[in-house]
């Protein structure tokens, strides 16, 4: 049975339709994983640092990818609410184009670039050589990589969240058969990992446009199109939080890399590597329902039905409650062995790491709370909160704790501080849900 927009969502209906989002996120991050684990593993511990270390200046390039599929998703399924079907596939075509060609625009300059930006991130040397190895051989796919984070969301939109999760696997398994390939048989180390994920990226970007521009049982194709100013500035206000977690947690990221430098040297960097890669597996399932929920919101907002929008807050934080308790739980008895698989071959480095996992999967229980609730305003077009609860949680907070804590527990100040920031935005996340709900009456 085909699951609506316009449907009444049972919690069984809720779970259905968003499972596909939150699968398409958690394939995504393990195949992330994946890749890491064959850099560590088969090519060494200075490599896989650099991987990590130029990683989140890579992520802050793709972000706009992410910025265009979640503001835009909230305002075409908002329009479509409203009953304008062609003016939705107007704005859906407009937004795919100037996101490919923002996407080539940046792609140049960050590969003219990139060896400056990763010397004045702190890598010399080796490390430094690997970082503009890797990373301008991605940045020649970030077009592709874009359209696949736009995708993401706009296959949820068009009703065809499955195939949006099958793009995505078939994604991933290119990226992991590659890997073998390219780093494990033909020994071509950090290039073959890069070549291995730039190649993923374009299949997952580019097969939803010849998906689109066919005629096709979604509710969505491509369409002729205008540009559209007011609806441009928009999907970019809607979509500032997504951009803005992206982008704040990719500098936070390098500031953990800088202090981790200071106390911790590269096996520091190397432990928090692999704490961001598994982590993400976690936080991909509230990321995921994000996304799965955030179409159906937005198209009830758009529709005034206000008693089915109550009920999708309620049932959604019920779900997001569950899955934060059983994820810590699941974090703690995994810390071990999921250390062991990526840096078992280095003593000292996997009690590090260990360490270092026990105390952030403690973050577990406070994450959902702001993912869900700044998805939960950019579906109602509310971008101005959304992205004020994305830059406290991903910047505010974690730069105040980054910066203070290590002063007093060191390391351990490090992992600490993922948990008191998460806390911090959990907070003020609930307030604003209370603060806001007479004014969209949910």
């Amino acid at each position: 049975m085909n699951i609506q927009l316009s449907d009444h969502f049972t919690y069984k209906k809720l779970l259905r339709f968003t499972l596909p989002s939150v699968a398409m996120m958690v394939f995504t991050s393990i195949y992330g994983v994946v890749d890491g684990f064959f850099v560590s593993n088969y090519v060494g511990k200075i490599p896989f640092a650099a991987v990590n270390f130029i990683m989140p200046f890579l992520m802050i390039l793709g972000a706009f990818g992410f910025m265009f599929g979640t503001g835009g998703s909230a305002l075409i399924s908002k329009t479509m609410g409203e009953g304008k079907r062609e003016k939705a596939n107007s704005l859906f075509t407009m937004l795919t184009l100037i996101s490919f060609i923002l996407g080539v625009v940046i792609a140049v300059l960050g590969i003219l670039f990139i060896r400056p930006i990763a010397s004045f991130l702190g890598a010399e040397g080796e490390l430094l050589e690997q970082c503009v190895l890797y990373g301008r051989l991605i940045l020649i796919a970030l077009p592709a990589f874009m359209l696949q984070q736009e995708f993401q969301s706009f296959f949820v939109t068009a009703e065809k969240p499955v195939l949006g999760f099958l793009v995505t696997l078939v994604s991933g398994l290119t990226n992991m058969i590659l890997d073998v390939l390219f780093i494990v048989v033909l020994k071509w180390d950090v290039a073959g990992a890069a070549v291995a994920t730039a190649i993923s990226q374009v299949v997952g970007g580019l097969f939803p446009l010849f998906y689109f521009a066919r005629p096709n049982k979604s509710l969505l194709r491509f369409t002729r199109a205008k540009l559209d100013i007011p609806a441009l500035v928009k999907t970019c206000t809607n979509g500032s939080s997504e951009l803005m977690s992206n982008v704040s947690m990719s500098l936070v990221s390098m500031l953990y890399n800088v202090q981790l430098m200071k106390y911790a040297q590269e096996n520091g960097v190397a432990a928090y590597g692999v704490l961001m890669y598994v982590s993400f597996i976690f936080i991909s399932v509230f990321i995921g329902y994000s996304i799965g929920i955030a179409p159906v919101i937005g198209y009830h907002y758009g529709a005034g039905n206000h008693s089915e929008l109550k009920s999708l807050k309620e049932k959604s934080l019920m779900v997001i409650g569950m899955a934060s308790v059983g994820m810590t739980v699941l974090g703690e008895v995994l810390a071990k062995p999921l250390s062991l698989i990526f840096v078992g071959y280095d003593k000292e480095l996997l009690d590090l790491t260990h360490r270092g996992f026990l105390i952030f999967s403690l973050s577990f229980l406070f994450v959902g709370i702001a993912i869900f609730g700044s998805g939960f305003f950019t579906a109602l077009n509310n971008g101005l909160i959304s992205a004020l609860i994305s830059f406290l949680r991903t910047l505010v907070f974690q730069i105040g704790v980054i910066l203070i804590l290590p002063i007093f527990w060191e390391t351990d100040g490090i992992w600490i501080s993922l948990v008191v920031a998460e806390l911090m935005a959990a907070v003020v996340t609930v307030i604003f849900l209370i603060a806001l709900r007479k004014k969209y009456q949910y």
